[in-house]
């Protein structure tokens, strides 16, 4: 194996000194143009790269962006985590940045590790991942100047736009209408909804798709839906609910593919065969031949990062750099159809 190429080696190549080569690195400003343009062609000619301790020890910049990581659920709705997180750190590492991910087991537990990460001088921004109604963890961060990008929007919060609370999210509600216009489009006339108690931001919004989509008056929508906590159990249970009425759906859209995956075995118990869409797209539901919303988590990575550090590199955008531009991405998910998206809707009465 060969070794790797060093600051001398780029300074022989491009014929400048070691202290050249650092000054282009570090204050390529003061660097004539012809020279700097030399040596980046022998940083790339090289496949050198910096130091990364080095340059932190340096700049006093950590080039880390601290995450929480999720408690395991049930295997199915934690999957959307991990994809999450495993972008996230493939955009960052290209900006020369690490992930930090942390643990807490509530809100007030997870501001007591910003705070010792804020003193720690451990990180230079935050990526905060499941918000919620008056999230006080939103409100701790702005107060404390300490820089971050939700991954979700601030539900309940008056500050959409707010330069100091920059977003990303997937528009649900767009995903689950189109869902619901793909089953009526396909023969579905009374299609059920599985989704979480309110209020929820993101459940709200997704159940808001599904009257919409599947044009249902609000004074019909609880026959055709229940609310339940996330899982498969709860998803079966909710699903045998509405399959076992008089006049159940002929089709579900669930919040979750926990939920869908619940709400299939429960349409199987039955005898029924149905369409079930999910929520996610997660490993589980294609292995299942689950349709379901997929969530282009690699774009909400990338988009987190270029409203924190801008297109490229790793220093965090002053506010004022927002003026004219977007302070959130609001981002399209797609529908994945398979083999259950297909099934024709099941006119036989539930048994």
């Amino acid at each position: 194996m060969g070794t790797l190429p060093t600051v001398d080696d780029v300074a022989r190549v491009a014929q400048v000194s070691r202290q050249t080569v650092s000054n282009v690195l570090n204050t390529p400003a003061i660097v004539k143009e012809a020279t700097r343009s030399r040596v980046e062609a022998a940083i790339s000619e090289l496949g050198y790269r910096p130091h990364a301790s080095a340059r932190r020890l340096r700049t006093q910049k950590s080039s880390t962006i601290g995450v929480r990581m999720e408690a395991f659920k049930d295997g199915v709705s934690g999957a959307v985590l991990d994809r999450f997180l495993h972008a996230l750190t493939e955009h960052a590492d290209a900006r020369d940045m690490r992930i930090l991910l942390y643990t807490a087991t509530s809100p007030e537990h997870e501001i007591e590790q910003l705070a010792r990460l804020r003193d720690g001088a451990d990180v230079d921004a935050i990526i905060l991942t499941a918000t919620f109604h008056n999230d006080p963890r939103i409100a701790w961060l702005t107060d404390n100047r300490m820089p971050f990008v939700t991954f979700g929007r601030p539900w309940g919060l008056n500050d959409m736009d707010d330069p100091s609370h920059l977003w990303v999210d997937v528009d649900g509600y767009a995903g689950v209408r189109d869902a619901a216009r793909h089953l009526t489009a396909e023969g579905a006339r009374r299609i059920g909804f599985i989704g979480w108690p309110s209020p929820s931001g993101t459940g709200d919004e997704r159940r808001r798709g599904w009257t919409d989509g599947a044009g249902i008056a609000e004074a019909d929508a609880a026959d055709l839906s229940r609310a339940t906590t996330d899982g498969v159990p709860q998803g079966q249970r909710a699903a045998l609910e509405l399959l076992s009425g008089d006049n159940p759906p002929d089709a579900l859209l669930c919040a979750s593919d926990s939920l869908a995956l619940g709400a299939s075995l429960a349409a199987s118990a039955l005898g029924r065969e149905l369409p079930i869409i999910g929520y996610d797209n997660t490993p589980v539901a294609a292995a299942m031949g689950l349709s379901s919303i997929d969530q282009p988590l690699a774009e909400a990575a990338a988009s987190a990062l270029e409203l924190l550090f801008g297109p490229s590199g790793s220093n965090v955008l002053p506010a004022e750099a927002f003026n004219e531009e977007p302070k959130h991405r609001l981002l399209a998910p797609r529908l994945v159809v398979r083999r259950s998206g297909h099934l024709a809707p099941d006119e036989t009465p539930g048994t």
